[in-house]
């Protein structure tokens, strides 16, 4: 009985071909949107975690000065050398406390010039990094006491300046300064912000504040908090200890900032899965919207199919029988649409996720919701067709003209 009423179903949806696909179209679309959507935003959401993870999840970064209006960090006190000194001795849960001081400057290697973010800092910047040595080594305790003229470059700026060459050992100008390349950092990429982080030069920080600068201004501190140890309490006494260092009176506002690296991926990892959410109920209402159609179009071949059913139902048939005709019809169209819809969304996320350069990250959940919610599309938007096809007089059917 099924498999007859199945028959007849494909027979009506060959007769009308093109009314068939351009419903089939609707739901293809409709699903397709919600996988292709839905996947291309969890592959953003994964790139934005390994990206921020980069830059550690332990790490703080404290800067003087506040955010918001009417505020500014350039009327704020700079930290100092003092400052870094006693964050190393009295700050518990700290793995490494390293200064910061950058410029962009001008980086030349024979005829090979280009404007390079230049950082003045200490052998532990790259421990608070999490970065490692391409080749080379990392500075010595003697490089920073004598302020001596070395530097270690990023692998972008390796790549501009010496191409395939060796760099270490060899002498390139930083602004007005000859330094010796003692070190390649391995390539990071770049950051969760978009900035290529290889695009850098590390100096002493005394030869930096100097021979660049020509101050003994820090303006950020970065704090590396050890493993198992909570950010929060470390950024809690690095408060303690900057406020009263800095003669800030309880009930006064800090004039520094600190920012909890896991704190800031956080919020952006919930950013984008909310954008993601948004897209794929973007998506999902479409999909409703290509529901509405399909009911209108079984409508429209219920009044084209009138004397068709009084036929039927003249004849013998059951009203459940045409009522189950139509309904086989509006869900194989549904079916059909749907897994040709997951096929096209998972394509359309692939090759937006090459072009995109953001991992393909596929949730089977979401598949299934999709394919589940066009066949329920279909049971629904056409069991009202069919009830209404199923319930004509059939003496007023066989006089429809």
């Amino acid at each position: 009985m099924f498999y007859e009423t199945l028959k007849l179903a494909v027979q009506a949806i060959k007769r009308n071909a093109l009314r068939s696909f351009l419903t089939l179209l609707g739901i293809v679309i409709g699903v397709s949107a919600v996988i292709a959507m839905v996947t291309i935003g969890n592959g953003t959401t994964e790139k934005v975690k390994v990206e921020m993870a980069k830059l550690g999840s332990n790490l703080l970064f404290i800067r003087p000065g506040q955010w918001g209006p009417g505020r500014s960090s350039a009327t704020a006190r700079p930290f100092s050398m003092r400052d870094i000194a006693e964050l190393r001795s009295q700050l518990r849960g700290a793995r490494a406390v390293a200064p910061m001081a950058q410029q962009s400057v001008t980086v030349v290697y024979g005829s090979e010039s280009r404007s390079v973010g230049t950082i003045g800092t200490d052998a532990n910047y790259v421990i608070t990094q999490d970065w490692g040595f391409a080749e080379g080594r990392n500075f010595l305790d003697g490089d920073l006491r004598s302020g001596r003229a070395v530097c270690i470059i990023g692998a972008t700026v390796h790549d501009k300046l010496f191409g395939s060459a060796e760099a270490v050992g060899k002498r390139i100008r930083v602004s007005n300064v000859s330094c010796e390349v003692i070190g390649i950092l391995e390539r990071k990429g770049e950051s969760g912000f978009g900035t290529d982080r290889d695009d850098v030069v590390l100096m002493p920080i005394r030869t930096y504040q100097r021979r660049i600068a020509g101050n003994t201004d820090i303006n950020t501190i970065n704090v590396s908090a050890l493993d198992g140890v909570d950010t929060q309490k470390v950024q809690a006494d690095i408060e303690l200890l900057l406020r009263e260092r800095r003669g800030i009176i309880a009930g006064e506002e800090d004039d520094f900032r600190v920012a909890d690296m896991k704190q800031i991926a956080d919020t952006r990892t919930a950013t984008t899965s909310i954008l993601t959410a948004l897209l794929g109920a973007v998506a999902g209402v479409s999909l409703l919207v290509r529901g509405i159609g399909i009911m209108n179009i079984m409508l429209v071949s219920v009044t084209e199919r009138t004397r068709e059913i009084g036929i039927r139902l003249a004849i013998g048939a059951q009203e459940s029988q045409v009522l189950m005709q139509f309904l086989v019809e509006a869900v194989v169209l549904s079916l059909f649409g749907g897994a040709v819809g997951v096929l096209l969304g998972l394509a359309l996320a692939g090759a937006a996720s090459a072009g995109m350069d953001i991992p393909y990250v596929l949730d089977p959940a979401i598949v299934v919701i999709a394919f589940g919610f066009s066949a329920v599309i279909g049971v629904v938007f056409g069991y009202f067709p069919a009830r209404r096809a199923a319930q004509l007089n059939p003496i007023d059917a066989l006089r429809h003209e």
